[in-house]
């Protein structure tokens, strides 16, 4: 189900009030306008750990992109270390003191990045680097003069399913086979300088894919039927290959899932940790999952500077797309004033973004129209603050990534 519509028209008398109250004191708000709904962040990760039972969640920083918003989340009890995207990035968290629990979701050939973490024993003891072939263990011993400071690392398995020859699922790990992991964990407990600490195994055609969306009624049956075997194949093999690891390593952790998955993931005994960060914010793309009830928490604001007709509004920018294969959905929504869309000619451009439906004769020019992202974390490198809201007013302007100068 999407978002409820109560909650939205309450949304938009907030921001209303919030801007007023921001404009009548003065406040410069350039935009695009970044906001984050406090309550709705909150509630939504409350909910994460309350679905993930009594498994940690991980949180997954390329998901939320604001340090301040980082903390808030590891500061809820259930919220245990990041996963970050970019071994830079992990640096600098451990270098602010956000968290010394920082798993790399992504294998990193970063030389510079590597020096620093083989060069600092304490970055070196909270960092957990991933890895899926025996090159990016060579490449870390490239950059190191000593073997004085060990390096943590997880193994990266593939948790696509495999299904008549075919594989469904992010294109991500070459390790399938069990006997394929346990070799390469045995190269890292036997290669000095390294201690194999973990396991990821990320089911994004589980945690990634809706499976609840209107006006689609079959495509959503396959997609809950394709995850259904992709939960069982992968809780098989998860169990197969921890006991082909157990006689060589006592791992530490073993990652896995995304706010999609949560419970799924969570119910594997193997899981000792899930990973999540869209279900924080709720972009547009995890709006219709049966698991979990959308609050949406992250907009954007662009204001109204044309009026081509009586039946168009054009608005300053918008055209914030989201990565991925080329789509609609890839497209932000305009969601409040209700009752608006993109045109089919035009979409949402860089500088100007045409709107139409039963809602853009009653904009002015001035106006504010605000929308929401396609994904999570994406629309925070296209600002440099974010205003939080809670109740129906701006209780703090926090910087982004962008806006602290970092670039991931």
């Amino acid at each position: 189900m999407g978002p409820s519509p109560v909650a939205r028209r309450e949304l938009g008398r907030r921001l209303a009030t919030a801007v007023a109250d921001a404009r009548d004191a003065g406040e410069d708000l350039a935009t695009p306008l970044l906001v984050v709904d406090l309550d709705a962040f909150d509630a939504n990760a409350d909910d994460l750990v309350r679905r993930a039972g009594h498994t940690p969640v991980r949180l997954a920083s390329k998901s939320v992109r604001v340090p301040a918003l980082i903390r808030r989340a590891l500061a809820h009890d259930g919220f245990r270390g990041v996963l970050s995207y970019t071994l830079r990035e992990a640096l600098w968290l451990h270098e602010q003191g956000v968290t010394d629990d920082l798993l790399v979701a992504y294998p990193s050939v970063d030389r510079d990045a590597l020096a620093r973490l083989v060069a600092s024993p304490a970055a070196a003891a909270a960092i957990t680097l991933m890895v899926d072939h025996a090159d990016h263990l060579d490449v870390v011993d490239s950059v190191r003069r000593s073997l004085a400071v060990p390096v943590r690392i997880a193994i990266d398995v593939d948790a696509g399913l495999h299904v008549g020859g075919r594989h469904v699922g992010p294109k991500r790990s070459p390790l399938h086979d069990t006997a394929e992991v346990v070799s390469l964990a045995r190269r890292v407990v036997e290669r000095r300088g390294f201690r194999l600490v973990g396991v990821m195994t990320y089911e994004g055609q589980v945690a990634g894919l809706p499976d609840d969306v209107p006006r689609q009624r079959a495509r959503s049956l396959v997609v809950r039927g394709l995850k259904q075997a992709s939960i069982g194949q992968l809780e098989a093999r998860r169990r197969e290959v921890a006991d082909a690891l157990a006689p060589l390593v006592d791992l530490e952790l073993w990652n896995a899932g995304g706010s999609g998955s949560v419970e799924a993931t969570a119910a594997d005994p193997v899981v000792t940790e899930v990973a999540a960060g869209s279900g924080l914010l709720v972009p547009t793309l995890f709006d219709h999952y049966q698991s979990f009830e959308p609050r949406p928490a992250a907009f954007f604001a662009v204001p109204v500077v044309r009026r081509p007709s009586a039946d168009l509004a054009t608005v300053h920018g918008g055209g914030l797309v989201a990565s991925g294969a080329a789509g609609r959905d890839r497209l932000p929504t305009p969601w409040l004033p209700e009752g608006l869309h993109l045109t089919g000619l035009e979409g949402a451009g860089e500088v100007q973004t045409p709107l139409t439906g039963p809602g853009a004769s009653r904009l002015r020019t001035g106006d504010l129209v605000w929308f929401r992202h396609a994904k999570s974390g994406e629309l925070f490198e296209h600002g440099t603050d974010v205003r939080l809201l809670s109740g129906s007013a701006f209780v703090d302007r926090v910087e982004t990534y962008r806006g602290l100068g970092l670039a991931f």
